[in-house]
This record gives structure tokens, C-alpha cells and sequence, in this order.
């Protein structure tokens, strides 16, 4: 079997597999319904969006300010600690699970991904891998956080950082890959 034929059988394998249960394909499909009253919701109706993601699952605290321009991909995987807030245009990457704590601010732009392949196995089976914010964390604008990170208590990852290793409590986080730094006083 020559390796075109091979990765073609892998790609055909991947196209596939089960990667959703029948319950969890209709509630994208719902949500995907639902996702203009969220979009076109005005920006102070923040109750109005906890609501809608509530009511497809998602475990949201009070006081928890969500933009209208926040991608949230599956709600049922999402839980949001009190007074915590997520900017415009955050993505919401929520295959695996994704936890914010309480407090936590997650910037414009900022990027939570958990979802990803397996790149060791030919047909890249999709994985999942949870992520969790901890209280009073700060993911700053146009940051990426990456499949099965845990960004620790009081820590910071720094504007347009890539997280792709844990970040330590109360450390902050700058760059591509972000490496972690002590944070200086004022």
C-alpha cells in the first residue's frame, strides 16, 4: 500500500469515528440556533446570556459579565466561577471541559482551546483535554491557552502569550511559548 493510499485510509478513518454522541450533535445544532439571540443580545443584558448558557448547561456564577461577541463552541462543558468576565471577542473552545474560577478576567480576543488531535496516531482521533482558570487569574487580550492547561491562582498570562504548559500560581506568563516570570512590585 503505497503512504498516499495509507493517509487517505486515515483521513477516511478520522471522517468517521464517533467523535459526538446523537444527544450532543442535537445540542450544537440547537445552540447553533440559538447563538444570534446571544450575538445581537445588547452589551449590558449580561444576565440575558448567562441565562441562554445556562439553559444549554453551562454552570455560570453570578455577577458573571459575558460579551455578546464570546464564541462559546459547547455550553454544556462550560462552568464560570462568580464575577468573573469574559471580553469581546473571546473564544470559548469548549470541547473538553473549560473551568474559570472565580474573578477571572479573560480578555478581548483571548483564545481557550480544548480540543485537539492526537498527531501520534495516524487517523488523529480528537481528544479533549480539560482547562481550568483559577480564581483571580488573568488571561490577557489576544492570549491562547491550550488543550489541558491549568493556569493557577492570582497568576497572568500576558497580551497575545501562548500557553501551551502549566502556568504557577501567582507567576505571570509572557510570550510564545509563554514562560513564566516572578511579578515585580510597584
Amino acid at each position: 500500500m503505497t503512504d498516499e493510499r495509507r493517509a487517505s485510509l486515515d483521513v477516511e478513518a478520522n471522517r468517521k469515528a464517533q467523535k459526538w454522541t446523537m444527544r450532543e450533535k442535537a445540542g450544537r445544532v440547537l445552540w447553533a440556533m440559538a447563538q444570534p439571540l446571544f450575538a445581537w443580545s445588547p452589551r449590558p443584558l449580561w444576565s440575558w446570556r448567562r441565562q441562554m448558557l445556562r439553559l444549554f448547561g453551562a454552570r455560570i456564577g453570578n455577577e458573571v459579565h459575558i460579551y455578546p461577541t464570546v464564541v462559546v463552541t459547547v455550553p454544556w462543558n462550560l462552568e464560570i466561577g462568580p464575577q468573573s468576565a469574559v471580553g469581546d471577542r473571546a473564544i470559548l473552545y469548549a470541547l473538553g471541559p473549560i473551568s474559570l474560577g472565580s474573578r477571572v478576567t479573560i480578555s478581548q480576543g483571548a483564545h481557550l482551546c480544548a480540543g485537539t488531535h492526537d498527531w501520534r496516531l495516524p487517523d488523529r482521533p480528537l481528544l479533549k483535554p480539560p482547562i481550568v482558570i483559577d480564581d483571580d487569574a488573568w488571561i490577557c487580550a489576544d492570549a491562547f491557552i491550550g488543550p489541558g492547561v491549568t493556569v493557577g491562582k492570582s497568576a497572568i498570562v500576558g497580551a497575545r502569550a501562548v500557553a501551551m504548559k502549566d502556568v504557577s500560581p501567582g507567576r505571570i506568563a509572557v510570550g510564545n511559548p509563554a514562560v513564566e516570570r516572578k511579578r515585580g512590585k510597584k
